[in-house]
């Protein structure tokens, strides 16, 4: 026979010891009796004092759960001064139980934040009543300082500055970081506005910004800060920051407060403007390699061809004249893309010269429309979406033609097998706290002007580096990598902005936004240049370049002029001084040593009545500005210059009424 398996006992959960309670009553019958009620109610007496003295002392020894306090307790303290000094050193709570009611002793009572206050003679079920609550609201205060502090000790240590207020913006808690960063400690901010704690301001300006968190107080929801916001801390020092304030509600949604959580930022950003600086110079580093290589191609073929030119007129065979133009023409071509290429890389420095007028976009799309559909094909369809209502812009007509075309160009690129361009109009608003906004474009109405195409996309890294001068994904021969970045030299010249977003596999959309005007519009220069004009006035040439001078002398004198020609201003003046018939024009450098062309035209308009003026350069329009001629509109000549361009301005400055 088998025995049967007992299974173990169950494993006994030990109970919790009753609450303790010390008895503080002078006279010892009724302490006898207090202590029979409260063990017959199943609490547990710590023990008994007569007087205040030894109820302090009795209630540090012993650490109760609760003491019962008779005021009135004969020789020395009475049980108020008792209760405050056991509140002070141990968190003990304190349930009076006296026969005192009279209006000042409650008034001391109260001071001392008893836990409860039992009038003698009291029945059973008051005195039960009135330690259960005292227990109880002791426990729930302990949990909640409990929770603070562990709450406390989290924000202190996370990285963050943490700032609290109540419903009024009186900062209630503060963390070490916040501190720090304020300058404020949490003992003097207590109490205090947090406007006068946290003040903020614009990084460009110095404006003063709204407060978040008084802002979250009275929107009642999160709010955010610019992303160039300073910090200024109590003694005037400055922090870049990042910070979100979010309203604080209680149980009825009711906002009873605010939290603002910040972090410097300095460090960061300056980081960022290393990075910056650094993605800075290998752009730098990329156009300088693009523009050495294709001047190199430029000049090879120059002075190649030239050489085979001059050989030619030393060799007894000469080569026959046919041959001798076609090199010409190549010599002649290359100059061509040479400028071609100075103008690419002034417009992506936003240097170079432009006549701006006020224009719609949608005419200049209109205008320019066929010859996009000849640029992209008749594989890919070509869609404009006109508004109606477009506002006009200030800018140059060409260049944004010029932009135009050369969007439509990217996008027939990333097409190859066909697809949809679309060019869309319309009005826009860029608010002061739109997320989209860069810093450096002011807020506003602008013309946008979107070009959207469904081509291969292209990748964040591309995309990250697509206005960068001489950067392509085409193959070699395939682009120059100056298109985009011409456009973006353009527009920001032009007072714009442009973005790109894209998709792989979905397509490009790139987004011109150009601030809108109130000026009345107005037509636009006209720059067609016309055949050499022929002409007989008296032409006066003052060029600091031997070459340069040459020439313009020679390219004159072609058509018929009668040139004068100065190397520098004070030979130009000095030979104006001694020379008669009269000069009609002045053709001269704006950039030369010892007398600019400013100073030169000055000079002889004081004793040469009627002189026409006629200014070129190679510089860039901000340095012709100061210079003194001002709007690069007027009458100017930008080098390289062909002979069309010379002679037709000649002509236009002569003939001016």
């Amino acid at each position: 026979m088998t025995a049967a398996v007992v299974p173990p006992p169950p494993e006994q959960v030990p109970l919790a010891p009753p609450p303790s309670i010390l008895v503080v009553e002078d006279e010892r019958v009724i302490a006898r009796c207090i202590a029979a009620q409260l063990a017959e109610m199943g609490y547990a007496v710590a023990g008994s004092a007569a007087t205040g003295e030894e109820a302090v002392r009795l209630a540090l020894e012993l650490r109760p759960d609760l003491v019962l306090m008779d005021i009135n307790l004969g020789a020395g303290i009475d049980g108020v001064e008792a209760a405050t000094r056991i509140r002070k050193q141990v968190d003990v709570p304190v349930v009076y139980l006296t026969a005192n009611s009279d209006r000042a002793t409650i008034q001391r009572a109260k001071l001392t934040d008893p836990f409860g206050y039992v009038l003698k003679p009291y029945e059973d079920g008051d005195l039960r009543t009135a330690v259960e609550i005292g227990l109880y609201r002791h426990s729930i205060e302990w949990r909640l300082r409990e929770n603070e502090q562990w709450l406390a000790a989290t924000l202190r240590s996370i990285g963050d500055g943490v700032i609290a207020t109540d419903a009024r913006g009186r900062v209630r808690f503060m963390n070490g970081l916040a501190e720090s960063l304020t300058g404020w400690t949490q003992a003097e901010a207590l109490g205090r506005d947090v406007g006068e704690v946290f003040r903020v301001v614009e990084g460009a300006s110095r404006k003063p910004l709204p407060n978040p968190i008084l802002d979250a107080l009275a929107r009642g929801e999160p709010r955010d800060l610019p992303a160039d916001t300073i910090l200024i801390d109590k003694l005037g020092a400055e922090h870049f920051i990042a910070d979100s304030a979010d309203p604080i509600r209680d149980a009825k949604e009711t906002v009873s407060g605010a939290v603002l959580v910040f972090r410097d930022v300095t460090e960061h950003r300056r980081l960022e403007e290393h990075l910056r600086q650094a993605q800075k110079m290998e752009a730098i580093g990329r156009l300088a390699g693009g523009i050495a290589h294709d001047f190199n191609n430029i000049m090879t073929v120059v002075t190649g061809f030239s050489e085979l030119l001059l050989l030619d007129g030393i060799i007894a065979a000469p080569m026959p004249a046919p041959d001798r133009l076609d090199l010409l023409q190549n010599i002649y071509n290359a100059g061509t893309r040479a400028a071609t290429l100075t103008q690419q890389i002034m417009a992506f420095s936003r240097k170079q010269m432009l006549v701006p007028c006020v224009l719609n976009l949608n005419t200049v799309l209109r205008d320019i429309g066929v010859m996009v559909q000849r640029l992209i094909g008749a594989n890919i369809e070509f869609v404009i979406e006109p508004s109606a209502d477009l506002g006009p812009v200030k800018a140059d007509p060409t260049q944004i033609g010029q932009v135009i075309l050369n969007l439509a160009a990217n996008a027939r690129d990333a097409m190859p097998k066909g697809g949809r361009l679309v060019f869309t109009t319309s009005n826009t608003q860029l608010e002061e706290a739109a997320a989209h906004r860069p810093p450096d474009v002011p807020p506003g109405w602008y013309a946008m002007l979107s070009v959207r195409d469904s081509g291969f996309g292209m990748s964040e890294e591309v995309r990250s580096h697509v206005f960068d001068p001489f950067f392509t994904t085409k193959g070699v021969g395939e682009g120059t990598g100056l298109g985009l970045a011409t456009v973006y030299g353009i527009v920001k010249q032009s007072g714009g902005h442009i973005e790109v977003s894209s998709t792989v596999g979905l397509g490009t959309t790139f987004r011109i936004y150009l601030p809108l005007v109130a000026d009345p519009m107005t037509p636009p220069s006209s720059r067609e240049l016309r055949l050499a004009s022929k002409g007989h006035e008296t032409v006066l040439i003052v060029e600091d370049d031997d070459t340069v001078r040459k020439m313009t002398r020679l390219m004159l004198e072609r058509c018929g002029y009668k040139v004068l020609e100065a190397p520098d201003g004070l030979k130009a003046v000095e030979m104006a001084e001694r020379h008669w018939p009269p000069i009609h024009l002045l053709i001269t450098d704006l950039v030369m040593p010892h007398m600019s062309g400013r100073e030169v035209a000055e000079r002889l308009l004081t004793f040469k009545r009627g002189l026409r003026v006629l200014y070129m350069s190679g510089y860039t329009e901000d340095v012709i500005v100061q210079q003194g001629v001002g709007s690069a509109a007027a009458d100017f000549l930008h080098k390289p210059f062909s002979l069309g361009d010379l002679t037709s301005k000649v002509r236009e400055v002569l003939d001016r009424a």
